[in-house]
């Protein structure tokens, strides 16, 4: 053995191919399961694709650096479930593009943060996170309330998903920079249209508090107000545990059948 990886060493030929052989091996392995992944994330009743302005949030979200300090990932921990809630699915992550798992939770985790807490909390809490929380190292967004959302922007990212492949109807895409502005302004005639494209479980309302403007603070609380609020993990535990009762029965029936022969 010692022979063969001087040899190999030695002949920088052979030493390539080997590397090469061994770096395509790692790359099938990562990619082969991509080709698939329609068929290995298991759909989940409730779970969309993000508003105009959601992705407003999201791509605010991102390029704030968010997910440095902030998981999005619940784990079947004990500890998690308890602090946070249901544990994640693949699926709630299944339109991110990225993924927002994160590695670090300087801060809590994000997953289950929807319907927590107020607009109003979410708005102060960007703005001066230390007046909010006691001894956070979160800095302060408060620019964010002074930003205007740039709704065509918005209707580019959208199609762009659209191309990659994310269940956008061609009316989303027309509707995008429009439904931007319909999902912030609950006063607007035709707001509640974007439900005819989304469903009914989209938050139609002024989520900064300032209903002059639609602006960055606009779409960075209704993202956080939407996440994990799509599945209903509730009716989600509940057929979980009817399918394991289900499961613990039948070889309870199999035991009966068998001693009354």
């Amino acid at each position: 053995m010692g022979k063969l990886h001087q040899m190999i060493e030695r002949n920088s030929i052979v030493l390539v191919l080997m590397i090469t052989i061994v770096a395509s091996i790692g790359g099938i392995i990562e990619i082969a399961p991509l080709f698939t992944i329609q068929n290995t994330v298991e759909k989940v009743e409730g779970m969309r694709v993000y508003t105009p302005l959601e992705l407003a949030g999201r791509d605010i979200y991102v390029r704030e650096g968010c997910y440095a300090c902030h998981s999005q990932m619940i784990r079947k921990l004990k500890t998690d479930v308890d602090r946070y809630g249901h544990y994640s699915l693949a699926a709630e992550s299944m339109y991110d593009r990225p993924f927002q798992w994160g590695s670090k939770r300087t801060g809590p985790d994000l997953a289950r943060i929807g319907g927590r807490r107020s607009d109003e909390w979410h708005v102060r809490h960007l703005k001066e996170p230390r007046k909010v929380v006691k001894g956070s190292l979160m800095p302060g967004y408060a620019f964010l309330a002074d930003t205007d959302i740039d709704p065509q922007r918005i209707a580019l990212s959208i199609k762009a998903l659209q191309w990659a492949g994310d269940p956008y109807t061609d009316e989303m895409v027309k509707e995008a920079a429009k439904d931007a502005i319909r999902q912030a302004s609950p006063d607007m005639d035709d707001a509640e249209s974007i439900k005819e494209r989304y469903g009914e479980k989209v938050q139609i309302r002024d989520f900064d508090g300032n209903p002059a403007r639609v602006t960055e603070m606009d779409a960075m609380v209704a993202y956080l107000q939407m996440l994990g609020t799509l599945v209903d993990t509730k009716a989600l535990r509940a057929a979980v545990k009817a399918q394991r009762q289900a499961a613990e029965s039948k070889p309870a029936g199999k035991a009966k059948e068998v001693a009354a022969r």
